[in-house]
C-alpha cells in the first residue's frame, strides 16, 4: 500500500511537472511574441529609414534645365524651363532631360515627339558624342515630314547640349541599331551639333 508520505511526494512530483510544463508553454509564446515583434520592428525600421538614406535623399534632389518645344509653326523652338531628378552619372542626367522632352510642352508649345515613344538607354562617348536610343515607336508613331523631324531632331540635340556641357553631339538610333532617317526626309545616319539658330526666346509669361 502506498503510504501518506509517497502519495504527497508523487502529488508534489506532479505539480511540480504541471508547473514545469506551462513555465515552458509561457516562454514558448513570450518568445514567439517577442519574434513578431523583433520583425515588426525591423520593418518599420527599413520603412522609415531605406538603406542609403542620404542617397536616396540626394536622388529626389531636383534642378532647373531647359527644354525646347516647337512653336505653332514648327519654325523654331522655344525654350521651357523643367525640374527634373539630378543625377550624378552625365548618362543617366541626359535619360532625364530626354524623358521631359518626351513628356511633352506644360506650358502650351508643340511637342516634337509624338506620345507613346520611350527612350530605352543613352551612352555619353569620351568625344561627348551622346547615343539616344529609341524605341521601335519613333518612326512609327511620328507623322513625318521636314519640319516635323526637324523640330524633333535638334528640339533633342539643343536641349542635351544646351544643359550637359560633355555633350556636344547627338546620334539617334532605335532599339539599338543605326536609323537612316525617323520617317525618310532627313538622314540621321550621323550626329548632330546644336543650332541656337532655330532658337527663339520664350514669349513673356511662358517659362
Amino acid at each position: 500500500m502506498t503510504t501518506k508520505r509517497l502519495r504527497r511526494a508523487e502529488a508534489l512530483k506532479g505539480r511540480k511537472k504541471k508547473k514545469s510544463t506551462r513555465m515552458i508553454y509561457l516562454l514558448a509564446i513570450l518568445g514567439s511574441i517577442f519574434i513578431v515583434l523583433l520583425i515588426f520592428f525591423v520593418i518599420l525600421f527599413s520603412a522609415l529609414f531605406p538603406a542609403g538614406g542620404k542617397d536616396a535623399l540626394k536622388k529626389k534632389e531636383k534642378y532647373a534645365v531647359t527644354i525646347y518645344f516647337s512653336d505653332k509653326q514648327e519654325r523654331f523652338l522655344v525654350p521651357e524651363t523643367r525640374y527634373i531628378i539630378k543625377e550624378k552619372d552625365e548618362a543617366l542626367q541626359a535619360k532625364e532631360i530626354v524623358r521631359a522632352l518626351l513628356d511633352g510642352s506644360k506650358t502650351g508649345l508643340i511637342n516634337t515627339f509624338p506620345s507613346g515613344v520611350n527612350v530605352i538607354d543613352v551612352k555619353v562617348n569620351n568625344d561627348g558624342t551622346a547615343l539616344i536610343n529609341f524605341d521601335a515607336n519613333l518612326s512609327k508613331l511620328h507623322p513625318g515630314g521636314s519640319a516635323a523631324e526637324m523640330a524633333s531632331i535638334y528640339s533633342l540635340v539643343n536641349s542635351l547640349t544646351e544643359n550637359i556641357n560633355n555633350i556636344k553631339q547627338v546620334k539617334i538610333v532605335v532599339d539599338g541599331g543605326e536609323l537612316t532617317s525617323i520617317k525618310g526626309h532627313i538622314s540621321t545616319k550621323n550626329a548632330f551639333r546644336r543650332d541656337p539658330e532655330l532658337i527663339v526666346k520664350a514669349k513673356e509669361g511662358k517659362s
